[in-house]
């Protein structure tokens, strides 16, 4: 079995309203593209800085920027009008882990899926957005420094319990060279999320995503994700496709690379519940 449960419906632009985007016939674009890829769980994860809702639980200027659309109306849709299992990609932001809960609780999710985008108030995936440069962390940050303080918090997001999944897991590398990277052995920052991951059991993304970034690399690198395995978290697969044809991206490489690490299986979700499948 191969799945795809970090998929977003929708690009990440200004018109791309519900009524384009959250449609049947959108979501059967995905079902087909899925198909001719062999991947037969298919799960759809809009960000949760996307919702209304959203803003009760933090109020930076990306959030209110985006925050338009009813969380309840994108969950009564992809129940009634889709096959697509059920996610939503939220953001950890510590201090705010009741609030977070408070949104979850009581909506039918398949998996909640965890991201690190944010450390404090700034971003590490914006550096290529002017209208943004306020928030990017790297306009003066200390990668040692930066690269530190965002696998600590990883630990954080996986202890919180509030994840199924945590997404792009070394997203920080995410710009590759073009910011500056701390020299040597990068186990030793991995490390500092290990305890959290550890203790947790959250699956692990392996996403493609990473191949079609700057870094042009699979999240995460091989280094942390063998400390994941040797600690017993399972892994997820997913492309982070915000259009039909990123779906399943570069998926036989993927398989090939896990095959190496010795990955025979995928975490398969329905209603927060995890089981075990062998790999497609």
């Amino acid at each position: 079995m191969l799945t795809d449960y970090h998929v977003h419906l929708r690009p990440d632009e200004d018109d791309a309203t519900p009524e384009r985007f959250f449609t049947a016939a959108n979501a059967e674009r995905y079902r087909e593209a899925a198909g001719e890829r062999g991947i037969e769980e298919l799960g759809v994860a809009e960000h949760i800085h996307r919702f209304t809702q959203a803003l009760d639980v933090w109020t930076h200027p990306w959030y209110r920027h985006w925050a338009r659309d009813d969380v309840d109306a994108y969950c009564e849709f992809v129940r009634e009008e889709t096959d697509l299992r059920l996610g939503i990609e939220a953001d950890f932001i510590p201090g705010r882990e009741d609030r977070l809960a408070n949104l979850l609780d009581g909506r039918p999710w398949d998996y909640v899926v965890g991201s690190l985008h944010f450390l404090r108030d700034e971003a590490v995936d914006l550096h290529a957005y002017p209208d943004w440069s306020e928030w990017d962390i790297w306009r003066s940050q200390d990668p040692e420094k930066v690269w530190a303080r965002y696998f600590e918090t990883l630990g954080e997001a996986a202890r919180s319990g509030l994840f199924d999944i945590l997404a792009h897991p070394d997203l920080v590398k995410v710009w590759g060279d073009s910011v500056p990277r701390p020299d040597g052995d990068l186990r030793r920052f991995y490390e500092r999320a290990m305890d959290g991951i550890a203790e947790s059991g959250v699956a692990i993304e392996v996403s493609t995503a990473g191949l079609r970034k700057p870094v042009a690399e699979i999240y995460p690198a091989a280094g942390f994700l063998e400390l994941c395995l040797e600690a017993g978290n399972p892994v997820a697969l997913s492309s982070d496709a915000h259009e039909p044809g990123q779906l399943g991206h570069e998926y036989e490489r993927a398989v090939e690379w896990l095959d190496g690490l010795g990955v025979r299986e995928l975490a398969v979700f329905e209603g927060r519940g995890r089981r075990m499948e062998p790999i497609g």
